[in-house]
C-alpha cells in the first residue's frame, strides 16, 4: 500500500520562462577565460559525466547524465572552482594585472609576495565553499579565517582546518554567520570571499559564479562528444549562485533553444521558490534555522546577481523534503547493473531523488507532463558534492535514515 506523501513535503511553481536579458557575464568567451585559469591549477582534470543509461531506460527517459563533482581536486565538491578563481582575480586586482595575461605560477612567486604581502581571506560557509577558499589560500600562500553556522559537522570543520585555515563554528544560522564574517573583516582589514551578494558587494560574488562555469562547460563538451544536447537541466540552489551560473552559461550557449531549467531547494530554505512565488520580480528571504540535511543549500537570502537570472529563465521551482535527497543518495550508490556508482552527498543527490518521483510516482505525473519529460528527454544533473559528512552518509545507506515517504 502506497504511503501518502505529506502535504508539506513539496511545494512547486511551474511557469513559462520569460524573455530575459541574456547575461553577458556568463558568455562562452567568459567561460573560456575561466577554463584557461582552472587548467593551470595543480592536478586539474575534467570531472566525469556519468551516463546512467540503464536507469534512463528503466524509467522511460532518453538520457540521465550526472556531472560528478565528488572528485574535483580531491576536495569532494565543486565549490573550489568559484573560490579559486575569485581569490586569483582578487590578487590580480591588487597587482593591477589581468588574469588572462598572467600564468598561475606567477601568483605563487616571491615577487607577488613582495608586492602585496600576505592577506587574510574570510568567508562564511556550511562546508564546501569554506574548504575551497582554504585550499585556494593554502595554494597561493595566503591566510584564511572561516566562519561556520551552528550544527556544522566535525568532518567538514576538520577538512577546512586541514588546509591551514582558522575555523570558528558559531551559534548562528548561515545568513547570520555571513553578517558576522563581514563585521570581522571590516574590523580587521580582511577580504570577504562570499558566494552571495548585497548592495556594494557584487564583484567578488560574480567572480565566484563565473568560476562555476567550468563545471558546466566541461559537461556540455562531454555531452557534445556523445552527440547529446541537454533538454532539461536540474540544478540545486542555496543562495542561487550555482544555479544562476549554470542557467546563465546555458542560455548563452543555447540561445535559440535553451533547455528547461528545474531549480531545487530544501523545504526550510527555499528562498528562490519564495521569490518566484511572490510574483513581484524581487528577491525574498526566508528566515529561521533553515534546518535540512542539504546543509550546502541551507541559505535563506537569495544572491541578487543570481536572482536576476533565476527570475527569468527557469520553467520550475520546487522545494523538497529530506527524504528526497536521501533517496537520491541510495539510488546513486546502488545503481542498476551496467551503470556506474556515484558517491553523492545530501546536497548533490536531490535531483536524482526528485527524478525518481517524477518517473515512478503517479502523484507527480502532472508535473512530469508539464515539464515534458519523456523518452526523448536528455536530463543533466550536478552531483555537487561527495560524502562530506561520512557518518550521515553511512546512516542513510546502511540503516535507511530519512526513509522514503513513498512505498
Amino acid at each position: 500500500m502506497k504511503k501518502e506523501i505529506p502535504e508539506y513535503a513539496f511545494k512547486y511553481l511551474v511557469k513559462t520562462p520569460q524573455d530575459g536579458t541574456i547575461p553577458k557575464s556568463f558568455s562562452e568567451n567568459a567561460s573560456q577565460k575561466v577554463l584557461r585559469f582552472h587548467r593551470q591549477l595543480p592536478d586539474y582534470q575534467p570531472t566525469n559525466l556519468v551516463r546512467l543509461s540503464k536507469l534512463a531506460q528503466s524509467w522511460g527517459i532518453g538520457e540521465v547524465l550526472v556531472k560528478d563533482e565528488s572528485t574535483r581536486f580531491n576536495l569532494g565538491a565543486f565549490k573550489v572552482l568559484g573560490g579559486s578563481y575569485a581569490v586569483a582575480r582578487l590578487l590580480c586586482q591588487k597587482l593591477r594585472v589581468n588574469i588572462e595575461d598572467i600564468d598561475y605560477g606567477y601568483l605563487l612567486s616571491d615577487e607577488v609576495r613582495q608586492r602585496i604581502g600576505q592577506i587574510t581571506l574570510t568567508t562564511a560557509t556550511d562546508g564546501n565553499h569554506g574548504r575551497g577558499i582554504a585550499w585556494a589560500a593554502e595554494q597561493l600562500k595566503q591566510r584564511a579565517v572561516i566562519y561556520m553556522p551552528k550544527g556544522s559537522v566535525r568532518s567538514r570543520v576538520e577538512n577546512i582546518r586541514s588546509h591551514g585555515a582558522a575555523v570558528e563554528v558559531t551559534d548562528l544560522n548561515y545568513d547570520d554567520a555571513v553578517r558576522l564574517c563581514c563585521r570581522m573583516a571590516q574590523e580587521n582589514g580582511w577580504y570577504v570571499i562570499q558566494d552571495t551578494a548585497w548592495e556594494g558587494y557584487t564583484e567578488i560574488p560574480l567572480w565566484i559564479m563565473q568560476g562555476y562555469m567550468t563545471m558546466c562547460a566541461e559537461a556540455v563538451s562531454q555531452m557534445s562528444q556523445e552527440g547529446i544536447r541537454p533538454t532539461h537541466v536540474f540544478v540545486q540552489a542555496g543562495v542561487g549562485a550555482l544555479a544562476g551560473a549554470m542557467v546563465g552559461y546555458l542560455v548563452n550557449k543555447f540561445q535559440e533553444n535553451p533547455p528547461r531549467f528545474i531549480i531545487m531547494e530544501p523545504n526550510n530554505a527555499a528562498c528562490i521558490l519564495a521569490s518566484a512565488a511572490a510574483g513581484d520580480g524581487l528577491p525574498h528571504a526566508v528566515t529561521g534555522d533553515l534546518n535540512t540535511i542539504m546543509v550546502g543549500l541551507a541559505c535563506g537570502e537569495p544572491n541578487p546577481i543570481a536572482w536576476d537570472i533565476l527570475r527569468d529563465f527557469p520553467s520550475c521551482y520546487i522545494s523538497c523534503d529530506n527524504f528526497v535527497a536521501a533517496n537520491g543518495i541510495r539510488i546513486l550508490a546502488n545503481p542498476l547493473e551496467g551503470d556506474d556508482v556515484v558517491e553523492a552527498g545530501e546536497s548533490g543527490s536531490v535531483g536524482i531523488g526528485l527524478l525518481d518521483l517524477l518517473a515512478n510516482n503517479p502523484d507527480f505525473g502532472k508535473l512530469k507532463q508539464e515539464l515534458k519529460i519523456g523518452p526523448n528527454s536528455n536530463l543533466l544533473f550536478f552531483n555537487t558534492e561527495g560524502a562530506t559528512d561520512p557518518e550521515n552518509y553511512r546512516e542513510i545507506l546502511w540503516h535507511g535514515k530519512y526513509p522514503s515517504a513513498v512505498i
